[in-house]
């Protein structure tokens, strides 16, 4: 019998934070709902090594918590934006298009077209992970892969108070 073959990929993820938000709180009606990383994150790597995972979020409040959990959980960031993320993303993007196989986008705006267009010419696997409902399908088409963001990916944040309930 044949051994299987090990492929080591490098995947660097790429949150825009306010588009992810948005669509959760759009898809769920106003609840105050949560991607869960630890739950989303292996999902998405299934094995890969992630060698950057970076959240640009518009605005100052951007919450300390999260940006602990993610630094000591996965060594990521959490970076303010001025405007939107499109710009910070896209450039941290081609930046790391050349240290990594593969990038995944949590986003589904069609403003990533062009980047997504750019980074596959680079020669990197282009992969969007995103609330079906509010994901461009001219972006999902341009991508190598497509994953949608499940409610087993989520939680609902309680107020002060409560605790989290898995949704």
């Amino acid at each position: 019998m044949d051994e299987p073959i090990l492929i080591s990929q490098s995947v660097a993820i790429l949150v825009d934070g306010n588009n992810i938000e948005r669509s959760l709180e759009n898809e769920n009606k106003g609840q105050n709902m949560m991607i869960n990383f630890d739950v989303l994150i292996p999902r998405l790597l299934k094995g890969r090594g992630l060698n950057r995972l970076i959240y640009f979020r518009e605005g100052k409040s951007i919450s300390s918590k999260l940006a602990e959990r993610l630094h000591s959980k996965y060594h990521g960031s959490v970076r303010p934006c001025h405007k939107s993320a499109d710009i910070p993303l896209s450039i941290k993007a081609t930046q790391l298009s050349s240290k990594v196989d593969s990038i995944i986008i949590l986003s589904g705006d069609s403003d990533y077209v062009e980047l997504v267009r750019h980074l596959k010419s680079e020669g990197v696997r282009v992969e969007v992970c995103a609330v079906e409902s509010t994901t461009a399908q001219v972006l999902r088409d341009e991508a190598d892969y497509y994953h949608p963001i499940l409610k087993e990916d989520c939680y609902t944040l309680s107020p002060p108070g409560k605790k989290k309930t898995r949704r």
